[in-house]
């Protein structure tokens, strides 16, 4: 199989590249040509590596032309913005994601790519939760545009199914975290608290607190991509997540105990983006991937003090 990974020197992208060649499979990634390429050094030789811009509407067609040729399976792992910057520049969000996205499925029917695995967000997507834990039933009402956008791309998918015969499978992700995630970067609580402790620097919190989040390892995520790469079924859409829910109090208390340090903790407002409490339940993804979680909370932190130690830069 011949895979295109949108995004694949990311964090999350680029542990997916990993697998995938160990797994014997031809890789190509497309990467935004400013992007730091330090995540696919190891394998810089075993990749087809193309630089170009996903949020360039005007070259996008041209591009894909070229990127999608011979590709079989599309694991689309690109946003160009964030949930909270997103509400700030809707109609960005909406002609760099939601429109290329598209742009990328009509390229995609063309080169005769047979199906795209898709990151959605299992925490932006639904929003407030009615019930807890979050099936993929669930009523979804989301507070950014970034989850907007994420769903209307799970809407298309399907279109294109249905028009098509475009397979695809989304994957509402929880908040994944682990070795390679920035600790200076604008999201993933766990790196960034991490990187904070690291330096001695004060934890900065929106809220009180209390906002709990389902954190996923990213060895166990980039399994679930895989699965949903490999498994073919009826069923397109999966909450992939732990399914366990850690207020940010908790998370703080869990990484100084981890870590042996601790740092001031200061309490900022909330932001209008985030809901109280998302968890997600995963019954679906054990039942048609024969997935579930392997990794658990204190192992996975551990691994990560560890890489941020070692590893981590800004």
């Amino acid at each position: 199989m011949n895979y295109l990974v949108l995004g694949g020197a990311g964090f999350i992208g680029s542990h997916v590249v990993d697998a995938l060649l160990a797994a014997g499979q031809q890789v190509r990634v497309l990467e935004h040509p400013q992007s730091n390429l330090d995540n696919l050094a190891p394998v810089r030789q075993q990749i087809d590596l193309h630089l170009g811009d996903f949020a360039d509407s005007s070259k996008l067609s041209g591009l894909l032309a070229t990127v999608l040729d011979g590709v079989d399976l599309v694991i689309h792992l690109v946003s160009t913005v964030l949930p909270a910057s997103s509400n700030l520049n809707p109609l960005y969000d909406i002609e760099t994601n939601l429109q290329n996205t598209v742009i990328l499925l009509e390229e995609a029917v063309k080169k005769g790519v047979k199906k795209v695995v898709f990151a959605s967000s299992g925490g932006q997507v639904y929003g407030p939760a009615a019930t807890l834990p979050i099936t993929e039933s669930s009523s979804t009402e989301p507070l950014s545009s970034y989850g907007i956008i994420k769903l209307a791309t799970e809407k298309y998918l399907k279109l294109f199914h249905h028009l098509h015969g475009l397979d695809y499978t989304i994957l509402r992700i929880a908040n994944p975290y682990g070795e390679r995630q920035r600790i200076g970067g604008a999201q993933g609580a766990i790196a960034v608290f991490l990187g904070h402790i690291r330096n001695r620097q004060p934890i900065e919190i929106w809220g009180d607190g209390s906002v709990a989040r389902d954190y996923l390892y990213i060895a166990d995520l980039v399994q679930a991509i895989m699965r949903a790469c490999t498994v073919s079924c009826s069923v397109k859409l999966f909450n992939i997540g732990s399914g366990r829910p850690l207020s940010l109090s908790d998370l703080v208390a869990e990484l100084i105990k981890i870590s042996g340090h601790s740092v001031p903790v200061l309490y900022r407002a909330a932001r209008p983006c985030d809901s109280p409490v998302n968890f997600l339940d995963c019954q679906l993804a054990l039942e048609h991937l024969n997935w579930k979680p392997q990794v658990d909370l204190q192992t996975g932190l551990k691994r990560t003090w560890e890489w941020v130690l070692a590893n981590a830069k800004v």
